[in-house]
């Protein structure tokens, strides 16, 4: 004879698995506005994805050099990259390149 939990006892466990993968893939953002990153440095978990939406009535970027880049971010849209390499990664606005930010993969 096998041993088999209650079902009501394997909802419970099954809700903190689900939990568990949804928070390891947590969706962040980055706002590009008043010509800045905000924050401007921000930290994730390897899988993460991370937004950058742009509330600027210009045009931005976030630009890491042979990392990511996503190409034209248009006035109220936004642009997501998922952040598969552990690693700091310093990104700018090529528009702006006074405009500086750092995400860091652990």
């Amino acid at each position: 004879m096998t041993w088999r939990a209650p079902r009501a006892a394997l909802v419970p466990a099954l809700s903190l698995v689900f939990a568990a993968a949804l928070a390891a893939s947590a969706p962040h953002e980055v706002k590009l506005d008043a010509i800045q990153f905000s924050p401007a440095e921000l930290t994730v978990k390897r899988g993460d994805t991370v937004t950058w939406r742009n509330t600027d009535p210009v045009p931005h970027t976030a630009t890491a050099k042979g990392k990511f880049d996503s190409g034209n971010i248009a006035p109220g849209k936004s642009w997501s990259h998922r952040m598969d390499q552990a690693g700091e990664f310093d990104y700018i606005c090529s528009y702006h390149p006074g405009m500086k930010g750092k995400v860091t993969v652990k």
